[in-house]
């Protein structure tokens, strides 16, 4: 029996399916969504944006909220631990036309944290509590929430919170099976978000942790029986992921994706970013970009190089055209890039 779910219910909303893509902090930008929405996730998001930054009109928040009508689903997640505003910021997802509002309770960087919020909110149970009822209250769209296991290994309190959550109620809850001390290093412990799954009673558990294909994506659901995974650093260099991760739990054919594959998945990611940023970030964003679809193979260095010393797209886009690539060895697992927070 499949894991994967053709509809799934989020509230007042169906879904098409029950693999969801992450938001990932200075990765998940406009053409990022451009290029996952054409392989139809379930659920995707935006970039978090601060819930203060929302409220008094900042318009380079609203910037990084910019979507096509061709991205939905899609939700906003908010970032924020001040119950106060927290409708209105919602209310303001809402009126943007977005399908579901997420409240990040994960990030673990230090400029999040410092102020309580992100994973920083994983001390104060009670306040994600507090501001989600908020949310729910302000808004008609599905409210979620993304959490990490707890601050740290003698402060596991997932359960807890998602109890919380759903006495709020949040549609649905997303576990990322590490700690906030944990960062991205280590396994993540689907074992946390199978004891979310035990307590959880309406609310629907979405499990977050190293699913980086079909196979590992089959064992989430099978050990946890979460109702959905979220596909987070997978996603990078293979918008196409959802596609191998629904033909593997169908058991049908996995497509190869080839070194050519790639190539023409990173050009049509440079055109999207060619359409939507000015040329001197399209060429810095592609020094990332760049590396992502070509994270499996050995002998990537020299094009790694290249592209980031590329001032300009037209360099850019002669590189992606005419770098050998039949050189490379395709290889291994996806390597972790350093050039994303999941959030």
């Amino acid at each position: 029996m499949t894991h994967f779910k053709k509809h799934i219910k989020l509230g007042s909303i169906t879904l098409p399916n029950n693999i969801f893509y992450a938001p990932l902090a200075g990765c998940s930008d406009f053409p990022f969504r451009k290029m996952s929405s054409k392989y139809q996730p379930g659920l995707m998001f935006c970039e978090m944006v601060k819930m203060d930054a929302l409220v008094r009109n900042d318009q380079n928040t609203f910037h990084m909220l910019d979507y096509d009508k061709d991205m939905h689903p899609i939700a906003g997640q908010l970032c924020g631990s001040k119950a106060e505003i927290a409708g209105k910021a919602a209310r303001i997802i809402e009126d943007l036309g977005f399908d579901a509002v997420d409240l990040n309770c994960g990030c673990p960087v230090d400029k999040v944290t410092k102020d309580g919020s992100g994973s920083g909110m994983l001390k104060t149970p009670q306040l994600i509590g507090e501001v989600l009822a908020n949310m729910v209250a302000a808004v008609k769209i599905p409210v979620t929430v993304k959490i990490r296991a707890g601050w740290d290994e003698s402060q596991i309190n997932a359960p807890l919170i998602t109890q919380i959550a759903e006495q709020a109620g949040a549609s649905a809850i997303c576990i990322h099976g590490r700690t906030r001390k944990q960062a991205y290093k280590g396994p993540a412990n689907w074992d946390y978000i199978k004891d979310c799954v035990a307590v959880a009673k309406t609310i629907k558990v979405i499990g977050n942790g190293d699913v980086l294909d079909g196979a590992s994506a089959e064992r989430m659901f099978e050990y946890t029986g979460c109702d959905a995974v979220l596909v987070a650093r997978g996603t990078m260099g293979q918008p196409w992921i959802i596609e191998d991760i629904i033909s593997f739990l169908m058991q049908e054919d996995v497509l190869e994706r080839g070194l050519d594959a790639r190539r023409q998945g990173l050009m049509e990611h440079f055109l999207h970013t060619l359409d939507y940023h000015h040329p001197r970030r399209v060429a810095v964003d592609m020094r990332r970009v760049g590396c992502w679809y070509f994270k499996k193979a050995a002998g990537t260095r020299q094009f790694r190089e290249a592209i980031s010393r590329a001032e300009h797209p037209d360099a850019v886009k002669e590189l992606i055209l005419n770098f050998p690539v039949e050189s490379f060895i395709d290889e291994g697992s996806p390597e972790d890039e350093n050039c994303a927070d999941e959030c």
